[in-house]
């Protein structure tokens, strides 16, 4: 069964006959986002995928779900503003998915990441106010709450330059808005596919027996990103309500013959995911599917928001986590996700 839309109020905006990019767009988000606007009954009259890897981008290029006229390549890098200005002409919607991601290689080269995930963020920021794109929604992570890492650090910063930007537009007409979600089930370097590649040994490694996390699929963080992009007001970081679900129950699910052995939490991991701190509880709300973090500084009628959309403010000290969640998957119903997963295929689109 599927969620119900995140947004209680009509969409009021649509892509039929619009140009969307995606930053990022050859990676496990991108990918399958791409394939569901191409087959949107009324969807954009061009869609653009833009990201570094010229390999990436011809091997998406030659499989058959990307086999459609509506379809452009541009090879480029966030980190470099001119080339993105020149990618966002005629340009109504940007998806900015491109970031560097991996923990242990942030710490390392910390400034790489900064250029990537904070100027690279700010890049298309000022792109899209230079090019007259429309809207922009950045993709984020739980790491930005509350961050103990520097990927989770610069994640932050960007959450923050797209916020921001809303109050610096002047009498452009652009809004720029914020998703953020954490865990994703079979994405590139999850756990998931570590499980699955270990399952053989007959040893699952976990690096600590009380670890949570809170789980979304490919396919619902694509309809969370659709559906916001109807009714994005610009400024605030939508948080989706999700179930948790415990690592050694997701390892039972995938080889519940093997051996669970524990190696320690790695420097820059948390034992559970938080979304919304306390911190944050005095600027969220709360609707029907999701959580809304509103702009530090108002840029619109909050009021009016919360009235036309059905939201309420959650009390002070609300914390989001996914550890104290009351909504989780056990494990026969991971089970069953992992299973659609397989039965999908390993990649993002779904090829062996």
């Amino acid at each position: 069964m599927r969620d119900p839309p995140m947004t209680d109020r009509p969409p009021d905006f649509s892509l039929d006959g619009a140009s969307v990019l995606v930053t990022g767009g050859t990676g496990s988000f991108g990918q399958r986002f791409v394939e569901a606007l191409l087959r949107l009954p009324r969807g954009p009259a061009r869609v653009v995928v833009f990201s570094r890897d010229e390999l990436k981008q011809f091997e998406m290029s030659r499989r058959p779900e990307f086999d459609d006229r509506r379809m452009r390549f541009f090879l480029g890098d966030v980190r470099d503003r001119d080339r993105l200005r020149r990618a966002f002409e005629g340009v109504d919607v940007v998806v900015h998915a491109a970031a560097l991601k991996q923990v242990p290689a942030a710490e390392y080269n910390p400034f790489e990441f900064i250029k990537t995930n904070v100027l690279g963020a700010q890049n298309v920021i000022d792109s899209a106010m230079d090019t007259g794109v429309s809207r922009v929604l950045a993709l984020s992570t739980d790491k930005a709450a509350a961050p103990i890492n520097l990927y989770g650090a610069t994640k932050l910063c960007s959450d923050k330059l797209f916020v921001a930007a809303n109050a610096s537009r002047g009498a452009r007409t652009v809004r720029y808005s914020v998703v953020r979600y954490g865990n994703v089930l079979g994405s590139r370097g999850s756990v998931l596919h570590a499980f699955l590649a270990r399952k053989a040994s007959g040893v699952l490694q976990i690096t600590d027996e009380r670890m949570t996390r809170f789980n979304i699929t490919l396919d619902q963080g694509v309809e969370q990103v659709l559906s916001m992009l109807g009714g994005m007001a610009g400024g605030e970081i939508l948080v989706p309500r999700l179930r948790s679900f415990r690592v050694t129950d997701l390892a039972r699910a995938v080889a519940p013959d093997c051996r669970l052995e524990m190696i320690g939490v790695r420097p820059g991991e948390k034992l559970h995911e938080e979304m919304i701190t306390p911190s944050d509880s005095l600027r969220t709300a709360r609707f029907d599917r999701h959580f809304v973090i509103l702009p530090t500084s108002p840029v619109w009628d909050e009021a009016n928001y919360l009235l036309e959309r059905g939201g309420e403010m959650v009390p002070p000290g609300f914390h989001y986590a996914s550890d104290t969640n009351p909504e989780w998957l056990d494990v026969e119903a991971l089970r069953g996700l992992v299973e659609a997963h397989l039965a999908r295929g390993s990649s993002p689109t779904g090829q062996p």
